[in-house]
């Protein structure tokens, strides 16, 4: 198998495995244990924070580890939106129907079972959210927007400095959704100007079941998790340490080889984007053009099931994507397609391709000689199937 579906998950590098073994054998203890075993595991926690804060440029006592992404982006929305709400009386949250649904879903929530109104951002035909959407929607009864770094579905970098530069304006609270984006782009919080930003391991080769939210200092915040006073007293439940342990690892390499990895990926993708629009017909990129991920380029094919390409796919050797990994097995076209206005006989034939460490040009070139039979292939199924 040839895997192409590095923005739904990543190995751990052997690096992070290394960091994290120890942790789960001899220094096995509880981080909130006064005895040796849980002093040495506090410190393992207290060295991982400061990793993290270094490479985000923050203060260690910013960061709070969670169990993933989703988590993060949860307690950011959930968290701030009612700590808000209880001091200034803003009950409205802004975002897009173009974020996870980590993001999307928690505000349906926070609207349906919490009393937020939720108005949903505009985004352009390739899923961008432009500072002036945020700027007319915007208003003193906001008490959070919430737009994603970079797109996980279609690879679209958003201008998340400008963005929240106009919610500092308003003094409303800014959080991002940087999940996808921190395997490639920056992370530097005080030059994005964020007040809350989300992370997840897997995404750049660290384990899954680990993640972090920065939360800029002075930021009200109610848990969305109560019990001891893990993480500041923010998210109660004992911390894994090893996991811990592998997050920080996995950011440092990341933030240290992200020029290199970048190289990597960026010429290889770019040929898969040229090839792929010259000899398919009735295929586009979706996404933006280039103001994207290096990693990632996404297609929507006229008259193609998604899914069933992603299954001759696998038979043949490849594991790409039709999306968000969270979407796998559904018929019916994301809402991040959606929200681009693709008509439904484009949105439902998507195909997201994601490279990372180990994509060779092998691997590429075995993939392009593959997939343009597949997709007349699954055109000729489908239209044998509507006959």
């Amino acid at each position: 198998m040839i895997y192409f579906d590095y923005a739904a998950t990543t190995p751990v590098d052997p690096r992070v495995l290394d960091a994290m073994l120890p942790y789960f054998s001899e220094m096995f203890g509880n981080p909130s244990s006064v005895h040796r075993y849980g002093q040495r595991a506090e410190a393992a926690v207290d060295s991982a924070r400061e990793t993290v804060a270094s490479v985000l440029n923050c203060r260690p006592d910013e960061i709070f580890f969670t169990s993933c992404g989703s988590e993060s982006d949860n307690l950011a929305l959930r968290g701030a939106g009612l700590a808000m709400r209880e001091k200034t009386g803003a009950n409205w949250l802004l975002t897009s129907r173009a974020e996870h649904h980590a993001v999307s879903k928690t505000a349906e929530q926070l609207e349906k079972h919490y009393g937020f109104q939720v108005e949903w951002l505009d985004v352009d035909e390739s899923g961008m959210v432009y500072p002036e959407m945020v700027e007319k929607a915007i208003c003193h009864d906001t008490a959070i927007v919430s737009v994603m770094y970079a797109n996980n579905e279609i690879g679209t970098i958003n201008p998340i400095r400008e963005i929240a530069e106009i919610c500092h304006e308003h003094g409303v609270l800014f959080h991002t959704d940087a999940v996808q984006a921190a395997a490639y782009l920056p992370v530097d919080v005080q030059s994005l100007g964020v007040d809350m930003l989300s992370l997840g391991a897997h995404k750049f080769y660290g384990p899954k079941g680990v993640g972090a939210l920065y939360i800029r200092q002075g930021t009200p915040l109610v848990p969305s998790q109560t019990g001891g006073g893990q993480e500041f007293g923010l998210r109660a439940g004992t911390q894994n340490v090893p996991f811990i342990v592998g997050f920080a690892e996995a950011f440092r390499l990341t933030n240290e080889e992200r020029v290199e990895r970048t190289a990597h990926v960026k010429p290889p993708r770019d040929r898969i984007v040229g090839t792929i629009l010259e000899e398919i017909p009735n295929s586009r990129l979706t996404g933006h053009p280039t103001d994207r991920l290096p990693n990632h380029c996404s297609f929507a094919f006229e008259g193609v099931d998604g899914n069933l390409l992603l299954t001759l796919l696998d038979a043949a050797g490849f594991a790409c994507s039709s999306g968000s990994a969270c979407k796998t097995g559904n018929p019916e076209p994301s809402d991040v397609l959606t929200s681009l206005g693709l008509p439904r006989e484009w949105a439902r034939g998507s195909l997201r391709v994601t490279l990372g460490v180990g994509t060779t040009l092998a691997d590429v070139n075995a993939f392009l000689k593959t997939l343009p039979p597949l997709v007349e292939q699954a055109r000729r199924l489908a239209t044998d199937k509507h006959r």
